[in-house]
């Protein structure tokens, strides 16, 4: 079973969420870690985790990812971390338990395995995978909403992402 080493500095963890019914607002975490295990010729062997710190939100805009981290939304003061442990791999999915304010819901999330590469850098056979869904925020507790006066409300329930990590292989 091979061991991998996190690349963070080639890996992104990005969301979008509805705002006003009219627009996407986009941000992203910029403080994670992830682990991975398994062969790569057999993805369903594959085992892992992202643990994402709910404090480092960042949508370029100071006083909304104050709100963010605040306890309308994500609590980071009570709740530090975001947290999704890997329990099954497929071809084009992963499934696993992400635990949001301390609830757990098992997710599924769609999944391209990118392959390898040989960085000309380090010389280190490195792997990439890239996850893409969408979650329901209001089912992780986060349900801070206001309606609008023109129908519908100030901030959707999806929150869609995408998160593209690196791996090394351990020699």
């Amino acid at each position: 079973m091979t061991k991998f080493n996190f690349d963070p500095a080639h890996s992104v963890v990005e969301f979008s969420v509805k705002h006003l019914v009219i627009s996407n607002i986009k941000g992203r975490f910029n403080d994670f870690n992830a682990s991975l295990e398994g062969d790569l010729n057999d993805l369903n062997s594959i085992k892992g985790e992202l643990t994402i710190k709910a404090d480092s939100i960042d949508t370029r805009v100071g006083d909304r990812d104050n709100h963010l981290r605040s306890g309308d939304f994500l609590d980071a003061e009570n709740y530090p971390e975001i947290k999704f442990e890997v329990t099954k791999v497929e071809e084009q999915s992963v499934t696993g338990n992400l635990t949001i304010k301390d609830v757990t819901e098992e997710e599924t999330f769609e999944l391209s395995y990118e392959g390898q590469s040989k960085n000309p850098m380090n010389g280190a056979t490195t792997a990439g995978f890239v996850a893409n869904g969408t979650i329901n925020r209001e089912k992780f507790g986060i349900t801070f909403n206001q309606a609008l006066e023109t129908g519908g409300v100030m901030i959707g329930k999806d929150v869609h992402f995408q998160v593209s990590l690196e791996f090394a292989l351990e020699d």
